[in-house]
């Protein structure tokens, strides 16, 4: 795609009511150049693009863009801190990251439990709590957060260990700390567990932020999908959450630009 498309009328009189914050993951939007990305956004109301690393910052800075998730610092979905062969090297990643995400005035970074790899669970709370902890004391002075995301290992990430929600809340539970909590994937975890909205009022203490994807093939979120995503924002709303959902479905209709503004409404309840 070219330069971004203009909004047609009736969109550029859409404004949001403000209850969830929305953001979008770049990823999902590499048709747009960046700078694309964020002035379509802003003709949507909302000022937030995610998974952005260090590189292209200043361009979200020169539109005044948040980043409300950073990524770069990780070094793969396979490789986490619950495989104690690549703490040394995820350790030394994160202290210098989170130093730059504290610099430019973010707050939040993702962080990936890894695979299994034949290990027992309980044995890979072990080895992610004694990971984490190399690094959660520099990320509480400096007043960042590691989210761990849940991830489905049944669809798209075979064998990844943080696939369900009670695992990843044991590991809150055992570090304990200010600057480690959840990435809740509302299409991970439907593909996983299902029951979205009665774990979301359960355990939404221990989500830090959220994202969203059709179920199945993680494509839009409108209606030829199962999930019913105004009543589960309705639902995020309801906890008191104030920080950001973020978009993170591939469109696949002809104009993948529709697709987000879709999505924007479905979710602003």
């Amino acid at each position: 795609m070219g330069a971004a498309r203009a909004i047609e009328p009736q969109a550029r009189d859409f404004s949001l009511k403000g209850n969830l914050k929305q953001s979008v993951t770049r990823w999902t939007y590499g048709m747009l150049s960046l700078d694309e990305l964020c002035q379509t956004v802003k003709q949507f109301g909302f000022s937030a693009i995610e998974a952005v690393g260090p590189a292209d910052w200043p361009t979200l800075k020169v539109h005044g863009m948040n980043c409300p998730m950073c990524g770069g610092a990780e070094l793969g979905l396979a490789k986490g801190f619950a495989v104690p062969q690549y703490h040394d090297e995820l350790v030394t990643r994160y202290l210098e990251h989170i130093d730059l995400v504290a610099d430019a005035g973010y707050r939040k970074m993702i962080c990936f439990s890894g695979n299994q790899n034949g290990m027992d669970p309980e044995e890979g709370l072990a080895n992610a709590e004694a990971g984490l902890k190399r690094v959660l004391g520099h990320a509480e002075k400096r007043g960042v957060v590691l989210a761990m995301e849940l991830l489905n290992s049944k669809v798209d990430h075979p064998d990844y260990l943080c696939d369900n929600t009670a695992w990843g809340v044991a590991l809150c539970e055992r570090i304990s700390s200010p600057s480690f909590a959840l990435l809740y994937d509302i299409y991970h975890m439907q593909i996983m567990e299902g029951d979205i909205i009665a774990t979301i009022r359960k355990y939404h203490t221990y989500f830090i932020h959220y994202h969203t994807a059709g179920v199945p093939g993680r494509h839009e979120i409108g209606a030829d999908q199962e999930l019913n995503y105004s009543a589960i924002c309705r639902a995020i709303v309801e906890t008191g959450f104030d920080g950001y959902l973020a978009h993170e479905f591939i469109p696949t209709a002809p104009d993948p630009v529709d697709s987000l503004l879709e999505a924007v409404r479905l979710c602003d309840v």
